[in-house]
């Protein structure tokens, strides 16, 4: 839909989740707007001065915490952005994930991050060890053995604190659009912004009744997904002005 509209897209990955490994000790997490700011830089060295972020869950999360941070700093071609199905209150969403309705999702989603963990492990054994693994059962024990000590946080919950979108929509500056479905089984009422946008000029929140977590889509002729055409469609009011 955006190549449609002669826009160019650049899609990019969380350290770790393209398809191999990355070769640092770190790898990825729900607070690194600095790797985000690296690929926003590199599209605008490239000539880019018109740029809106697009972005899902964590990256989602991600997108908003960086123009939140960043606040009226913002650099001038970061246009808008436009992010659905967000965990904007990490701690509450990991919780969520971790009730026994969700066991499947969360099985899934340490039996991956084993994945990433054993490599780790075997490029850094002095500062990474996968031995009961198996005794990991949800967010908060894996990020208080791995996301925080090797990403500088105290602990799960300090990293949830900080690295939350949440506390900083209000410094948000830019035109922001978030789309999180009333049925997203990942998220938890405190990622529902209702307060903070109705508070701010510059965020709007959408809450469809259906959706779930990264599933906008409908029946149509064109095979598009919904999720495509609100993008381009607030991207569009965008530039239009």
């Amino acid at each position: 839909d955006a190549n449609a509209k002669g826009w160019d897209a650049l899609a990019w990955n969380f350290r770790s989740c393209s398809g191999e490994m990355n070769k640092t000790l770190r790898f990825y997490h729900s607070g690194a707007t600095d790797d985000l700011e690296r690929v926003i830089e590199h599209a605008h060295q490239l000539g880019y001065q018109s740029i809106h972020l697009v972005g899902f869950s964590m990256g989602g999360n991600l997108s908003l915490l960086y123009a939140g941070r960043k606040g009226r700093d913002i650099p001038v071609h970061v246009k808008s952005v436009c992010v659905f199905s967000v965990p904007c209150d990490l701690a509450a969403s990991s919780k969520r994930l971790a009730e026994r309705k969700n066991k499947i999702f969360m099985w899934r989603f340490l039996k991956d991050l084993r994945v990433k963990i054993e490599v780790k492990a075997l490029d850094f054994p002095q500062q990474v060890s996968a031995e009961d693994y198996h005794k990991i059962k949800n967010f908060q024990q894996f990020d208080d053995r791995y996301t925080a000590p090797i990403h500088g946080f105290d602990d799960a919950a300090d990293y949830w604190e900080k690295s939350s979108c949440k506390p900083v929509l209000k410094d948000i500056r830019i035109p922001a659009l978030l789309v999180n479905a009333e049925n997203d089984p990942f998220l938890a009422p405190e990622c529902f912004p209702y307060e903070e946008a109705k508070a701010s000029e510059w965020l709007t929140l959408e809450v469809p009744k259906s959706g779930g977590h990264v599933g906008f889509i409908d029946i149509n002729c064109d095979n598009s997904y919904w999720m495509e055409r609100r993008v381009v469609d607030f991207v569009t009011a965008i530039i239009k002005g």
